[in-house]
């Protein structure tokens, strides 16, 4: 019973936090005065463990010049996190997350721009969960460390920068060693043109800032070295009224717009619907083309009843349909679901609508 009221005090802040009301407040106050078990304070004490949960989250952006030593740097800050009292979960995204080539991705500058586009994507998918993200990318051009910053504002969350500050020569002689051990390396004309393109970071600028500067050829690159100390220290510092030198990004009116993520959600639905229908063909295809009363996709979804068999032309076209009205039903209300699971849910109670009493 315990752990169920605690659960049901953090969902609460969940939805506060994001509603920015005080609809929920009552209901945490009469929730505790109507059980014997719990009091105020306790609920008091459970809300702030769920607001310095949330306020641990963060958005780390690593940058350098190629080959100076980034990817080291982000394993060792992960290392150095987990290893801290941060209960948030660390991940890293980097474009060996995706199988990308690096020299293909910056042979031109469409590839660059498309290798930056998966990238932001896929951070702007992660950034608001419970978890602190590791962009270890080279994030030379400040226009793009700005659009990053500006997913961490829009999230309400922590962000800052880890420079990796290398000299040209060093960092050229790494590309050689690496070449040497048969790793990847960049081509000389391509490790040319990114070090003439970088752009170093400035601290006087808010989405540089705050900058945590790495020394790897002078200092060496350890999860002990200064720099990552710092950084850890400054992501996983507790807020309270007396902090002053770690900032939470707020966000705007503009950042906070309701169709922000429509892009992603329109992809989340358009591969969970599919993923219900290879399931559903797979489960019939072992009843031997029988009826289907019950199939069971997920503990957490609801079971999808089928009168009858239906042929994989007859559900793509349930599932076109669907995904039309869900879009017609998002230029004039919600935006479709930005979860898989939401999605999935939605589709299934859409098939047993249609096939339950076929």
């Amino acid at each position: 019973m315990a752990r169920l009221f605690d659960g049901f005090l953090r969902v609460s802040y969940v939805f506060y936090r994001f509603l920015g009301s005080l609809v929920l407040l009552p209901i945490w106050v009469l929730a505790c005065a109507t059980n014997s078990v719990f009091s105020i304070p306790k609920a008091v004490a459970v809300i702030l463990e769920g607001v310095q949960d949330f306020l641990q989250m963060a958005l780390v952006v690593i940058c350098g010049q190629p080959c100076s030593g980034k990817s080291t740097a982000a394993l060792c800050l992960s290392v150095a996190l987990k290893e801290s009292e941060s209960n948030s979960t660390i991940r890293i995204i980097d474009e060996a997350s995706f199988h990308l080539d690096r020299n293909q991705s910056y042979a031109n500058m469409t590839a660059e721009k498309n290798l930056r586009g998966v990238l932001r994507s896929e951070v702007d998918r992660s950034v608001s969960r419970d978890n602190i993200i590791i962009v270890d990318s080279l994030n030379s051009i400040k226009g793009y460390r700005y659009e990053l910053w500006c997913l961490a504002r829009a999230a309400g969350i922590r962000y800052c920068l880890l420079f990796c500050d290398a000299e040209e020569t060093q960092c050229k002689k790494w590309n050689e060693q690496r070449g040497e051990k048969c790793e990847a390396t960049y081509d000389d004309t391509i490790f040319e043109d990114l070090i003439r393109r970088f752009e170093k970071p400035d601290r006087r600028s808010r989405w540089d800032s705050p900058l945590f500067e790495l020394c790897p050829f002078k200092d060496g690159i350890l999860k002990s070295s200064a720099a990552i100390v710092d950084a850890v220290s400054y992501l996983t510092k507790k807020v309270d009224s007396k902090t002053r030198d770690v900032k939470i990004l707020q966000p705007t009116i503009a950042t906070q717009s309701a169709r922000f993520s429509e892009a992603n959600s329109l992809y989340e639905l358009d591969r969970a619907t599919q993923e219900v229908i290879n399931v559903v063909v797979e489960a019939q295809s072992q009843s031997i083309g029988g009826p289907l009363n019950g199939i069971s996709l997920s503990q957490e979804l609801p079971i999808l009843n089928m009168s009858r068999s239906v042929g994989l032309p007859e559900l793509r076209r349930l599932r076109r349909t669907f995904i039309k009205l869900t879009g017609q039903t998002s230029l004039s209300g919600p935006p479709p679901p930005s979860d898989a699971e939401s999605a999935k849910r939605m589709f299934v109670d859409y098939l047993n609508r249609e096939l339950g009493t076929a």
